[in-house]
Protein backbone atom coordinates (compact mmCIF):
# COMPACT_ATOMS: atom_id res chain seq x y z
CA UNK A 1 0.00 0.00 0.00
CA UNK A 2 1.36 3.42 -0.90
CA UNK A 3 1.77 6.15 1.67
CA UNK A 4 -1.03 8.13 0.04
CA UNK A 5 -3.38 5.13 0.08
CA UNK A 6 -2.54 4.45 3.75
CA UNK A 7 -3.12 8.10 4.64
CA UNK A 8 -6.44 8.11 2.79
CA UNK A 9 -7.52 4.95 4.60
CA UNK A 10 -6.58 6.46 7.97
CA UNK A 11 -8.41 9.72 7.19
CA UNK A 12 -11.50 7.80 6.05
CA UNK A 13 -11.53 5.76 9.27
CA UNK A 14 -11.17 8.90 11.40
CA UNK A 15 -13.94 10.64 9.44
CA UNK A 16 -16.25 7.65 10.00
CA UNK A 17 -15.71 7.86 13.77
CA UNK A 18 -16.49 11.60 13.72
CA UNK A 19 -19.64 11.02 11.67
CA UNK A 20 -20.71 8.24 14.04
CA UNK A 21 -20.11 10.46 17.07
CA UNK A 22 -22.13 13.27 15.48
CA UNK A 23 -25.03 10.94 14.64
CA UNK A 24 -25.10 9.48 18.16
CA UNK A 25 -24.87 12.93 19.74
CA UNK A 26 -27.81 14.09 17.62
CA UNK A 27 -29.80 10.96 18.50
CA UNK A 28 -29.28 11.55 22.24
CA UNK A 29 -30.03 15.28 21.92
CA UNK A 30 -33.31 14.50 20.14
CA UNK A 31 -34.69 12.59 23.13
CA UNK A 32 -35.64 15.66 25.21
CA UNK A 33 -37.59 17.58 22.55
CA UNK A 34 -39.28 14.43 21.28
CA UNK A 35 -40.34 13.14 24.70
CA UNK A 36 -41.55 16.61 25.78
CA UNK A 37 -43.57 16.88 22.56
CA UNK A 38 -45.11 13.46 23.22
CA UNK A 39 -43.77 11.98 19.97
CA UNK A 40 -43.98 8.40 21.17
CA UNK A 41 -43.08 6.60 17.93
CA UNK A 42 -40.09 8.89 17.32
CA UNK A 43 -38.88 8.40 20.90
CA UNK A 44 -39.29 4.65 20.43
CA UNK A 45 -37.23 4.76 17.22
CA UNK A 46 -34.20 5.84 19.29
CA UNK A 47 -34.14 2.21 20.53
CA UNK A 48 -33.87 -1.13 18.76
CA UNK A 49 -37.00 -3.31 18.88
CA UNK A 50 -35.57 -5.14 21.91
CA UNK A 51 -33.94 -2.03 23.37
CA UNK A 52 -33.93 -1.57 27.12
CA UNK A 53 -34.67 1.62 29.05
CA UNK A 54 -33.80 1.03 32.71
CA UNK A 55 -34.79 3.95 34.93
CA UNK A 56 -34.63 3.90 38.74
CA UNK A 57 -38.34 3.44 39.19
CA UNK A 58 -39.24 1.59 36.00
CA UNK A 59 -37.86 -0.91 33.52
CA UNK A 60 -38.89 -1.03 29.88
CA UNK A 61 -37.61 -4.04 27.96
CA UNK A 62 -38.70 -3.19 24.42
CA UNK A 63 -39.39 -0.35 22.04
CA UNK A 64 -43.12 -1.04 22.45
CA UNK A 65 -42.87 -0.51 26.21
CA UNK A 66 -41.01 2.77 25.69
CA UNK A 67 -43.69 3.98 23.27
CA UNK A 68 -46.36 2.96 25.81
CA UNK A 69 -44.56 4.95 28.55
CA UNK A 70 -44.59 8.11 26.41
CA UNK A 71 -48.27 7.58 25.58
CA UNK A 72 -49.12 6.69 29.20
CA UNK A 73 -51.15 8.80 31.59
CA UNK A 74 -48.21 9.69 33.85
CA UNK A 75 -46.04 11.04 31.04
CA UNK A 76 -48.93 12.71 29.22
CA UNK A 77 -49.91 14.43 32.48
CA UNK A 78 -46.34 15.65 32.96
CA UNK A 79 -46.03 17.17 29.50
CA UNK A 80 -49.56 18.62 29.61
CA UNK A 81 -48.42 20.82 32.52
CA UNK A 82 -45.11 21.69 30.82
CA UNK A 83 -41.80 19.89 31.12
CA UNK A 84 -38.29 20.11 29.74
CA UNK A 85 -35.92 17.16 29.64
CA UNK A 86 -32.49 18.81 29.24
CA UNK A 87 -29.77 16.33 28.34
CA UNK A 88 -26.27 17.72 28.61
CA UNK A 89 -23.54 17.10 26.08
CA UNK A 90 -22.80 13.41 25.64
CA UNK A 91 -19.38 11.83 25.77
CA UNK A 92 -19.43 9.27 22.96
CA UNK A 93 -17.01 6.39 22.45
CA UNK A 94 -17.35 4.48 19.17
CA UNK A 95 -15.91 0.99 18.71
CA UNK A 96 -16.75 -0.23 15.23
CA UNK A 97 -20.47 -0.94 15.09
CA UNK A 98 -21.07 -0.40 18.82
CA UNK A 99 -20.79 2.65 21.00
CA UNK A 100 -21.14 3.85 24.58
CA UNK A 101 -22.21 7.33 25.58
CA UNK A 102 -22.86 9.11 28.86
CA UNK A 103 -24.58 12.38 29.70
CA UNK A 104 -26.28 14.11 32.58
CA UNK A 105 -29.73 15.65 32.59
CA UNK A 106 -32.10 17.91 34.43
CA UNK A 107 -35.86 17.47 34.25
CA UNK A 108 -37.65 20.77 34.71
CA UNK A 109 -41.39 20.82 35.42
CA UNK A 110 -43.82 23.70 35.25
CA UNK A 111 -45.38 24.37 38.64
CA UNK A 112 -47.26 27.45 39.83
CA UNK A 113 -46.16 29.70 36.96
CA UNK A 114 -42.48 28.76 37.18
CA UNK A 115 -40.17 25.92 36.29
CA UNK A 116 -38.55 23.90 39.03
CA UNK A 117 -35.96 21.13 38.80
CA UNK A 118 -37.59 17.76 39.46
CA UNK A 119 -34.74 15.36 38.76
CA UNK A 120 -31.02 15.34 38.03
CA UNK A 121 -29.82 12.15 36.39
CA UNK A 122 -27.04 10.28 34.67
CA UNK A 123 -27.65 8.34 31.47
CA UNK A 124 -25.44 5.52 30.26
CA UNK A 125 -26.23 4.63 26.65
CA UNK A 126 -25.19 1.50 24.75
CA UNK A 127 -25.79 1.72 21.02
CA UNK A 128 -25.30 -0.28 17.85
CA UNK A 129 -25.19 0.53 14.17
CA UNK A 130 -28.30 -0.88 12.49
CA UNK A 131 -29.75 -0.76 8.98
CA UNK A 132 -31.69 2.30 10.22
CA UNK A 133 -28.60 4.03 11.63
CA UNK A 134 -27.46 4.16 15.25
CA UNK A 135 -29.99 2.92 17.80
CA UNK A 136 -29.94 2.33 21.53
CA UNK A 137 -29.73 -1.23 22.83
CA UNK A 138 -29.68 -0.20 26.49
CA UNK A 139 -30.08 3.09 28.32
CA UNK A 140 -29.58 3.06 32.06
CA UNK A 141 -30.74 6.18 33.90
CA UNK A 142 -30.05 6.80 37.56
CA UNK A 143 -30.79 9.64 39.94
CA UNK A 144 -27.70 11.68 40.81
CA UNK A 145 -28.01 11.06 44.54
CA UNK A 146 -24.39 10.24 45.41
CA UNK A 147 -24.91 6.48 45.21
CA UNK A 148 -21.68 4.54 44.55
CA UNK A 149 -23.32 2.45 41.79
CA UNK A 150 -24.45 5.62 40.03
CA UNK A 151 -20.96 7.12 40.21
CA UNK A 152 -19.51 3.89 38.82
CA UNK A 153 -22.02 3.98 35.95
CA UNK A 154 -20.99 7.56 35.18
CA UNK A 155 -17.32 6.67 35.19
CA UNK A 156 -17.89 3.63 32.97
CA UNK A 157 -19.70 5.74 30.41
CA UNK A 158 -17.03 8.43 30.44
CA UNK A 159 -14.41 5.71 29.83
CA UNK A 160 -16.45 4.18 27.01
CA UNK A 161 -17.23 1.03 28.97
CA UNK A 162 -20.46 -0.94 28.85
CA UNK A 163 -22.41 -1.11 32.10
CA UNK A 164 -21.21 -3.66 34.60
Amino acid sequence: MTDVAAQLEAITARLQVLEDQAEITRLIASYGPLVDAGCADEVGAIWTEAGIYDVDEMYMGSRAEIVAMVNGDAHQGLIAKGSAHFLGPATVTVDGDTAVAVCQSILMVHHKERFIPARAGIHHWELERTADGWQTTCRTSRLLDGDAETRALMAAGAKGERRG
